[in-house]
């Protein structure tokens, strides 16, 4: 499980965004998005490069969390 700190989430329309962005990836099991803590979990076997590329690339920036 990884956890990523989400950049300009606003409203539950960016969190459909964000789950819809990573859903789609290979090795991903399960999304959790916390809109308020603008962070995104992922279950699964991916690479954290490209769970940030992914949300990168749907106008999401991302950095893994501590």
């Amino acid at each position: 499980m990884q956890t990523f700190n989400v950049e300009k989430m606003m409203c539950g329309g960016c969190v459909s965004a964000v789950e819809k962005a990573l859903q789609v990836l290979d090795g991903v099991e399960k999304v959790v998005v916390d809109l308020d803590a603008k962070t995104a979990t992922v279950e699964g076997s991916v690479d954290a490069d490209k769970v940030i590329t992914a949300l990168t690339e749907a106008g999401y920036p991302a950095t893994l969390a501590d």
